[in-house]
C-alpha cells in the first residue's frame, strides 16, 4: 500500500483548529475535567472506544452528550441493568410477512453510544457489546449488520459500588482504547457549576448547554484521516514497543499489556500531535498517553494493591525506566 502523503503545515493548522474548537466548546460545559475531555477527543479521533470511571455526579454522561452536541451525530444512551438482554441493545428480527423477516436495529446502531453503568450488565450482553466494539458490526440470526462509520462507545462505571455488578473481563477491557478517570472538580470549578445552574443550565436539557456544533460526520472523518497521516519516526515506534513490553514480567504487575495497547498508544499519539498543531509525534505524546492506555490493561500485584499502590503509580515507574528517543 502506498504511504500516505505527509500533512502540509496549512493542513495541520486547519485540522488542529477544528479539533481545538471542539475542545473549547466542551470546556464551556464540563468544568474541571480538562484532561478527560482531551483524552476523550483524542480517542474519538483515533477511532477508539472510551471507558469513563468516576464517582456519581462527576459529569460522565454530560461529557458524552456535550461531545455529541459539538458534532451533530446520532446519539443513543443505554442504561445497563442486570436484566438487559443482548437483543435489547443489538436489535431483533421480526416477522414482516409470510416467511419474511425484517431486522429492527437496537439502540447500539448510532454514531455515539453511551453505555451507562456497563458493569451492571450480565456477561451475555457484555459479549454482544464486545462484538460490536471490535468488529463494528453485530450478528443477529446469522446475519451481519454493520455499524455506522462513526460508531464509538463511551462506557461509564462507578468505582465505589460493587453490589449487583459484573466486573468487565480482561478481553472486554482491552477493547477500550483508553480508560479515563474522573475526579471531583476543585472549589473554583464547582462554584462555576453553580453559577451556570443559576444562569439556566440543566444537565438533562441539551438546549441549555450553550455550545455550538463545530463538526459533522464528514468533518469528523476528515480529521480521522488526517490523524493517520501524522508522521511517526521508527525510533518512536520502537519506544512504544519497549514501553508496552516493559509491562510484561514487571514485578509490580501480574498481567502486562497486549500488542493491541501498542496500536492504541500509536494512534493516540498521532491524534495528540495533530491537536497540538504538529504533523509529527514526539516522545512526550507517548509518555502522556501511556497511563490512560495501560491502566485498565494491566493487573497490579496483590501485595502492592494491599499497600495502596495504584496501577498508575506502577506505570509511572516503568515509564521513567524506559529510555525515550532523543532529538
Amino acid at each position: 500500500m502506498a504511504e500516505s502523503a505527509p500533512l502540509t503545515s496549512d493542513e495541520v493548522r486547519t485540522h488542529a483548529d477544528a479539533a481545538n474548537r471542539v475542545l473549547a466548546e466542551l470546556q464551556r460545559v464540563v468544568l474541571g475535567q480538562d484532561a478527560v475531555l482531551r483524552e476523550s477527543l483524542l480517542a474519538l479521533l483515533a477511532r477508539g472506544h472510551v471507558l469513563l470511571e468516576g464517582p456519581p455526579g462527576t459529569a460522565k454522561t454530560l461529557l458524552v452528550r456535550s461531545l455529541n452536541r459539538t458534532l451533530g451525530l446520532e446519539f443513543r444512551r443505554i442504561q445497563f441493568t442486570p436484566d438487559l438482554m443482548p437483543s435489547d441493545i443489538t436489535g431483533v428480527s421480526m416477522l414482516g410477512g409470510p416467511d419474511v423477516f425484517t431486522f429492527r436495529p437496537g439502540p447500539l446502531f448510532a454514531d455515539l453510544v453511551l453505555a451507562d453503568e456497563i458493569n451492571r450488565a450480565p456477561a451475555k450482553t457484555q459479549a454482544a457489546l464486545l462484538e460490536a466494539m471490535e468488529e463494528r458490526s453485530v450478528t443477529v440470526d446469522g446475519v451481519r449488520h454493520a455499524m455506522t462509520s462513526s460508531f464509538t462507545v463511551f462506557a461509564t462505571q462507578n468505582p465505589i459500588e460493587f453490589e449487583g455488578t459484573y466486573p468487565l473481563p480482561e478481553a472486554e477491557l482491552d477493547r477500550f482504547m483508553i480508560k479515563s478517570m474522573l475526579g471531583y472538580p476543585d472549589a473554583d470549578h464547582e462554584t462555576g457549576v453553580l453559577a451556570r445552574v443559576l444562569d439556566g443550565f440543566e444537565s438533562s436539557e441539551a438546549d441549555t448547554f450553550g455550545i455550538s456544533q463545530v463538526l459533522d460526520g464528514p468533518g469528523l472523518s476528515t480529521l480521522r484521516a488526517a490523524v493517520r497521516r501524522v508522521r511517526v519516526q521508527p525510533a518512536l515506534t520502537s519506544y512504544i514497543t519497549a514501553l508496552i513490553r516493559s509491562t510484561r514480567g514487571a514485578p509490580a504487575l501480574t498481567l502486562g499489556a497486549s500488542p493491541r495497547a501498542s496500536v492504541a498508544l500509536l494512534k493516540l499519539a498521532q491524534a495528540a500531535a495533530l491537536v497540538d498543531g504538529r504533523g509529527y509525534v514526539v516522545p512526550d505524546d507517548v509518555k502522556a498517553l501511556a497511563p490512560p492506555v495501560l491502566r485498565h490493561r494491566v493487573i497490579l500485584a496483590p501485595e502492592l494493591e494491599l499497600e495502596g499502590v495504584t496501577a498508575d503509580t506502577a506505570l509511572a515507574t516503568l515509564i521513567q525506566r524506559v529510555e525515550a528517543p532523543r532529538g
